[in-house]
């Protein structure tokens, strides 16, 4: 196995997140430098792994001295571009950043083209995956133990931007991502389209995929509660529905299932703690075998999430239209403009009752 070395960009949450992730599979990777605007921010991070490296607060020097393998960089969505571009500019091999991939489709798209041309590997962070309960559902899938997938039912009570790329993501990927056929969608209120990851109050759509499977995204307030109404960001997850049991994976909860095996019954893991998966290490793990090895492409790799991205905003363009989206997505509607001006002011926007 190859040692590659790696750069990382960003000491907020997430940010220090990654440097233990790259730490926790350092027989794969050597961090060789570090870079953050706030230079005394990342010394923090860095003291608290007990790391010493070089640190930047330009990327485009980092890269240039450094010349790494891969270039990590965890940034807001409004300059991921940049970054693409700073990578493919000095020659990465891989390239791992976070959701979403962009503020619009056409960036979106263009970063997924960068790379392609450069011959880049890079992965979007969405991790969740990784962790034991979604590889369990994963398992119980794939096994046959709940037949042929009818739906799939994706929801997070955290707001459109900052959730929906990931339930997208992990849905398609149950479902060994299929292609989109048709995409419908509502949304409503517009409090929270000055965040910096501008999103309806609320979104709902429905999809149909080339398999056969149609599958159902909420995110935002009026999502389902799934058992963990005081925090959001667990109260997510998904349900696959199959033609002989079903499969649900709670990210706050754990798993639960009703299989052929089961016998009627539905059977779970009954000592779940979400303290206990390491996602980022794996996603980072499952990084270096790919760069190992073409023939074991990453399951976040840019591809799978551009499709992923283009289904989030054909489910808001359906909505402002009032019509079916056929793929592929027309990336010239200036998305976030028209929900800005056409969505009415909302006063209110009612939880969940159940929560």
């Amino acid at each position: 196995m190859t040692k590659y070395s790696a750069v990382i960009l960003g000491a907020g949450g997430r940010g220090r997140t990654h440097i233990r992730a790259f730490l926790a599979n350092s027989d794969r990777f050597e961090l060789v430098a570090a870079c953050d605007r706030d230079k005394p921010r990342m010394e923090d991070a860095l003291k608290e792994e007990n790391l010493s490296l070089p640190i930047y607060t330009d990327a485009d020097e980092m890269l240039a001295k450094t010349k790494p393998d891969v270039f990590c960089f965890v940034t807001q969505p409004d300059v991921r571009i940049e970054m693409v571009r700073l990578g493919a500019t000095h020659g990465v091999k891989a390239i791992a950043f976070e959701k979403p991939m962009a503020i619009t489709l056409d960036e979106a798209t263009r970063i997924e083209s960068i790379c392609r041309e450069a011959d880049i590997k890079a992965t979007v962070c969405h991790q969740h995956k990784y962790a034991g309960h979604w590889q369990k559902v994963k398992e119980i899938v794939d096994s046959g133990q709940i037949g042929q997938i009818r739906t799939i039912h994706a929801t997070a009570r955290g707001w459109y931007w900052y959730y929906i790329t990931h339930i997208v993501n992990y849905a398609m990927w149950l479902a060994d991502f299929p292609k989109a056929k048709w995409i419908v969608g509502h949304t409503h209120g517009r409090d929270l389209l000055l965040d910096s990851h501008p999103s309806p109050d609320y979104v709902m759509g429905q999809v149909g995929f080339d398999s056969g499977v149609r599958m159902i995204f909420e995110c935002g307030p009026l999502a389902p509660c799934l058992g963990c109404p005081d925090n959001i960001w667990v109260d997510a997850g998904a349900i696959v529905h199959g033609t002989e049991g079903f499969a649900e994976v709670i990210v706050g909860k754990g798993w639960r299932a009703m299989t052929k095996e089961s016998g009627g019954k539905v059977i779970a893991d009954p000592n779940f703690s979400l303290e206990q998966h390491n996602e980022t290490d794996h996603y980072i793990t499952a990084l270096a075998d790919w760069l190992d090895d073409d023939k074991k492409p990453h399951p976040c790799n840019v591809t799978n999430a551009l499709h992923g991205y283009e289904i989030c905003m054909g489910m808001l363009i359906s909505s402002l239209d009032h019509r079916t989206v056929v793929p592929p997505v027309d990336r010239s509607v200036p998305v976030l403009e028209r929900l800005r001006h056409e969505l009415p002011a909302e006063p209110f926007t009612p939880e969940d009752p159940s929560c």
